[in-house]
């Protein structure tokens, strides 16, 4: 259903290095688009939803929305743990550890160097 999600920045170069380590170093993903005031990543699936950070079209200066986040699929709690904690070694702050949430929702989360939440989750099976 979602194609991509553009999240803003106030500095595209520390966006785009901070992704850089995690989509593409971490999930193993590529930059597909890329400009003065965008970036862009697609993971190794490119039927799935991408990611890009950008200077606002407006101008104005990128604010964090409220109540808005993104979640990073992967396929196992080891892989969870290990984005999540690269995220926080890269400056992210955290916003709540991995772990088992229930219902067999595992995951971890954070805010990006923006302030922009966002988390790395997997589905166990487990009730």
């Amino acid at each position: 259903m979602i194609g991509y999600v553009t999240l803003g920045t106030r500095d595209l170069a520390k966006a785009a290095a901070f992704y850089d380590a995690l989509i593409i170093d971490g999930l193993g993903g590529s930059r597909f688009m890329e400009g003065d005031n965008h970036v862009a990543w697609m993971g190794p699936d490119p039927k799935q939803a991408g990611l890009g950070v950008m200077y606002p079209h407006d101008g104005k200066p990128a604010t964090v929305g409220n109540g808005v986040m993104v979640a990073l699929a992967v396929e196992t709690p080891e892989k969870v743990d290990v984005l999540y904690k690269r995220a926080l070694e890269l400056g992210a702050t955290d916003e709540g550890p991995a772990g088992p949430r229930g219902g067999g929702f595992y995951a971890g989360y954070f805010r990006d160097l923006d302030g922009n939440k966002l988390n790395v989750f997997c589905m166990t099976g487990e009730a």
